[in-house]
């Protein structure tokens, strides 16, 4: 069995994957729902923007850009 390293989705590195595994604020979790981003989603870290926020994600095959704020809210399990 592998082994993964949880972390906030904000400080995974940029070509790294991971899946969802806890929404931590009720209020932005109906946002992060209706945007795919539910438990055991695939996430992967595209690039940043050059002033570092906010974050460009591949989500489902889209490309989603999420404030640093609220990607500090998405705990994963790093792949």
């Amino acid at each position: 069995m592998r082994s993964t390293k949880q972390l906030t989705l904000n400080s995974l590195p940029v070509g790294h994957i991971g899946k969802v595994a806890y929404i931590k604020d009720n209020n932005l979790k109906r946002r992060f729902l209706d945007l795919g981003i539910i438990p055991d989603t695939i996430i992967k870290t595209e690039r940043y923007s050059p002033l570092g926020n906010p974050i460009a994600f591949n989500i489902r095959g889209t490309i989603i850009a999420i404030r640093k704020e609220d990607a500090k809210n998405i705990l994963i399990d790093m792949i």
